[in-house]
């Protein structure tokens, strides 16, 4: 129930008891006045911050698709001016348009940091009007390097809000199932603008924009299905993230802040700053990934929650698609699409449109629909039950076993690592059955031979018009940076003009709390999996080293939570962190394409229990999940009745 429909119901409620008009109305505003008092609570928008919200709420509702605005990137009250952008414009020419723009508006500024302030020209007048009265030099200075160009989103904005209404119930019913407000409701608009068929340039996917290592945890991502593109699916995994992000926050400003920059880098801000230090964290934060999207992505969010809110103000007459009657049934067994289709007198088109999960695989015919895989169809579009439809296939639609893998046709974005995972094979082995040379490049479309179709008869010639690919940093010496065919970003961070940053790339462990950075003196947290000798190879030196500067004793192994100091001469710190986090990405990455996280249960700690035999033996967790879910806990000091949260796994079956 949202807002509106709340105070109807109180209303008509009261109208049934025998108050006075005057009383029930008295009753209402303070009904009122109680609920607004509590989303302010819940999401704090202090007045330091009303400025960067006002601002996503002019491009969220002023400026459509064909146009744009440069702004200061850090006072986002600065707007310099409006840009027309039309869509007919090439990429070069409208890159043209903003850095001629750009150029002088920097002079203008550079003219200012100088401190001229008589005889100005007409941009200058303008762009001093813009600043407060009494900024300094070395504002405009720092101002000019700052220069951004935001396209505006009015019409994709409302598209989301009129294709929004398809699933909002249903998103409603399960934020609320788990204990998540139901204004998160609003992060789509920021994300993707409710489209289920948005892709983002670093992998991103579906209505809530989950990556890979991210969507795994709580749902099925392979190559034959990938459950980030269904938003029902999505929806129970995006109240999921979001409900731990909070365990873990303790507040949902930072909670939705870490579904954006990961929850490493807020806790990193928090532990600097303070918990519910939201202004200093967005203005001050200087984390290395920490970048614009990150600062803005929670004033986006309620800027977005505004529009949502109050969508009569904004889009007046806007009248939003009515949801599908779904009827949904768990797959008894493998199911070819041309059987299906004949059975239930449909396409392949309209299956994979109320099915977005399904891959490409299934729809070419290399894979049949999997054991298992909730299917929808429409209820009107049936001519009897589902379940009844599917019980009555012929044999020779239905399969015990899956299709075996031959080939992988490479998409836009994909990386030979990426490929190899996913098929549960080597980057070595994918190399020699496709020939491929040194550099490891695949083309966009090409065909890669799998294990299952055995050795290629001809090697095949790779073309220059290709994507690069490389394979997960998992061993000691340096590996190049993947590289890929970069796509617009469809959420409202989609900045500039530009091909991805390495500041929009953000760490693949979004969702692990762990530390993995060195500290200014040098020193580091010891995670689980993590030994003496990862160290030693990560930094390229002997491990007696680290024992002799930690003064460790011979075999003395590290414990989780000890602080090593490191020697950080042959290999700084940035390449050290590089290293740990793509060892853990891989460990992490391995065990979820095997689980999920279905659940959470809360565990309250009884004399004589120990932490290693109640995870991994009782519940079966690894040491590090635990600690992912427990990580201000010290393993070695839990006392009884400490309350403890377990991630409840599932296995998931891989066709």
């Amino acid at each position: 129930m949202d807002f509106c429909e709340l105070i109807n119901n109180l209303r008509l409620k009261l109208e049934m008891t025998q108050m006075t008009s005057t009383c029930r109305h008295l009753l209402v505003v303070l009904v009122l006045a109680a609920v607004v008092a509590s989303a302010d609570e819940t999401f704090p928008q202090p007045p330091e911050l009303q400025p960067d919200v006002d601002f996503w709420v002019s491009i969220f509702t002023r400026y459509s698709t064909d146009e744009g605005v440069l702004h200061d990137n850090r006072n986002l009250a600065v707007v310099y001016e409006r840009l027309d952008m039309p869509a007919t414009l090439s990429r070069r020419e409208r890159q043209r348009r903003v850095e001629a723009r750009r150029k002088k508006l920097k002079a203008a500024l550079r003219a200012l940091a100088s401190g001229k302030r008589d005889k100005l020209s007409d941009d200058e007048v303008r762009v001093l009007s813009l600043w407060p009265e009494g900024v300094g030099n070395d504002t405009f200075a720092a101002a000019a390097k700052r220069i951004r160009y935001q396209q505006g989103l009015r019409d994709r904005f409302r598209e989301g809000l009129v294709r929004s209404g398809r699933w909002r119930s249903f998103i409603n019913e399960q934020l609320t199932a788990l204990a998540v407000p139901i204004e998160i409701a609003a992060l789509p608009h920021v994300e993707s603008s409710y489209n289920p068929d948005a892709r983002s340039h670093v992998g991103a996917s579906g209505i809530w924009q989950f990556t890979r290592s991210t969507g795994r945890r709580f749902m099925r991502v392979d190559h034959v299905v990938d459950e980030r593109n269904d938003p029902f699916t999505a929806t129970r995994a995006a109240g999921q993230l979001m409900a731990y992000n909070y365990s873990i926050t303790g507040n949902w400003p930072m909670a939705i802040t870490a579904y954006n920059h990961g929850l490493g880098g807020v806790r990193r801000a928090m532990k600097k700053y303070g918990d519910t230090a939201y202004v200093e964290i967005l203005r001050n934060y200087n984390g290395r990934t920490f970048g614009f999207a990150s600062r803005n992505f929670y004033v986006a969010f309620l800027a977005a929650k505004e529009v949502d809110q109050n969508v009569e103000n904004y889009f007046p007459g806007l009248v939003v698609e009515r949801p599908v009657d779904y009827a949904a049934v768990n797959l008894p067994t493998f199911i070819s699409v041309p059987g299906l289709t004949r059975a239930l007198a449909t396409t392949p088109e309209i299956l994979a449109k109320h099915n977005p999960g399904l891959q490409a695989t299934v729809w070419q015919g290399s894979k049949y629909l999997p054991k298992g895989y909730e299917l929808r169809m429409p209820v009107g579009e049936l001519s009897q039950p589902l379940a009844g439809i599917l019980a009555k296939l012929p044999p020779e639609s239905t399969f015990e076993k899956q299709l075996p893998d031959m080939f992988h046709r490479v998409a836009r974005g994909d990386t030979l690592s990426q490929i190899a995972e996913a098929y549960d094979t080597r980057v070595s082995t994918l190399v020699a059955l496709n020939g491929l040379n040194s550099r490891h490049r695949i083309r966009i479309g090409q065909n890669l031979r799998l294990p299952a179709a055995g050795p290629a008869p001809v090697v095949e010639t790779v073309s220059e018009a290709s994507v690069g690919v490389a394979t997960a940093v998992a061993s000691v010496a340096p590996e190049p940076q993947e590289i890929a065919v970069a796509e617009a970003t469809p959420g409202a961070m989609a900045d500039e003009l530009t091909v991805v940053s390495t500041e929009a790339i953000q760490t693949d462990l979004l969702s692990d709390p762990s530390d993995y950075s060195v500290a200014g003196d040098g020193s580091i947290e010891v995670q689980p999996l993590e030994t003496l000798g990862h160290y030693g190879d990560w930094l390229e030196i002997k491990t007696q080293r680290l024992r002799d500067i930690n003064a460790l004793a011979f075999r003395t192994p590290v414990e989780v939570g000890q602080r090593i100091k490191l020697d950080l001469d042959t290999v700084d710190a940035k390449i050290f962190e590089e290293r740990r986090i793509a060892y853990h990405r891989v460990q992490q990455d391995t065990f979820f394409r095997r689980h999920v996280i279905s659940d959470v249960r809360e565990y309250a700690i009884r004399a004589g229990d120990s932490i290693w035999i109640l995870a991994l033996r009782k519940y079966d967790v690894p040491i590090w999940l635990f600690r992912q879910y427990n990580p201000s806990l010290d393993l070695h000091k839990v006392r009884p009745g400490t309350k403890v949260q377990i991630p409840m796994l599932t296995k998931v079956e891989r066709d």
